[in-house]
């Protein structure tokens, strides 16, 4: 058996966590999203300046199919077709509407059979990290790295009813506004900072790929030109 412990942040305790009570519109659709890292999950049930909960669980993957989309097979263009398929995004151009239906078409994860998904978290700054590359206003290699130097933090979504039922409360921690929510800030600004920091780069992409390219050039999901300008 393969054991481990997992937090979810909220603003209430959460002792049975239910699928069909899930909103259609997180990350990755309809699941209970956790990390395995406390201090990440404090930060996240303080997001509202208000104090929250942190839960914990064990959960047994043993025998769960699992789509890790941090394992090195995927890129960010995986994750970004699954957050435009479930996601609320201002689309507000052309450019932005044929990027959105090209990405999910050509770049979209096939989710069907799995269990759990692993991912980054698509907090405010993270989101709007895609919508610049969504509206052609940051290239993929800056969008990566950025990502990768942003730190939000990473997580994992339990999707299937099989998957629910292998997750059981432990406990629920109170946790203070005044200690994580100056914490969670920190972590948005420093995830901003290195954004602005890829923008300033992004001028000096020559060999770049942005969402235009992307689209003209006809380029696919195991095309080596993305390959190519994913940083390590």
């Amino acid at each position: 058996m393969a054991i481990i412990r997992l937090f979810h942040g909220s603003d209430h305790i959460v002792k049975k966590p239910d699928l069909f009570a899930a909103k259609p519109t997180n990350d990755y659709g309809k699941g209970f999203y956790c990390t395995p890292v406390s201090e990440m999950a404090k930060e996240w049930a303080c997001k509202n300046n208000a104090d929250g909960f942190v839960n914990e669980y064990v959960f047994d993957d043993e025998g769960l199919d699992t789509l890790d989309l941090l394992d090195g097979k995927h890129t960010v263009l995986n994750w970004i077709a699954l957050l435009l398929k479930h996601r609320v995004f201002s689309i507000n151009d052309a450019i932005a509407l044929d990027a959105k239906d090209y990405i999910v078409k050509n770049f979209s994860a096939d989710m069907i059979g799995y269990d759990v998904i692993k991912g980054y978290r698509a907090d405010d700054s993270y989101f709007s990290y895609a919508q610049s590359f969504v509206h052609n206003a940051l290239p993929l290699c800056c969008l990566s790295e950025a990502l990768r130097l942003g730190k939000l933090g990473e997580q994992t979504a339990l999707v299937s009813e099989k998957a629910f039922g292998r997750i059981e409360f432990i406990s629920a921690e109170l946790v203070s506004k005044e200690i994580y929510y100056p914490r969670f800030i920190v972590r948005d600004t420093n995830a901003r900072t290195a954004y602005n920091e890829e923008i300033k780069k992004s001028r000096f992409y020559r060999d770049d790929i942005f969402i235009m390219d992307i689209i003209r050039g006809e380029i696919k999901n195991d095309d080596p030109r993305i390959q190519r300008i994913i940083p390590e």
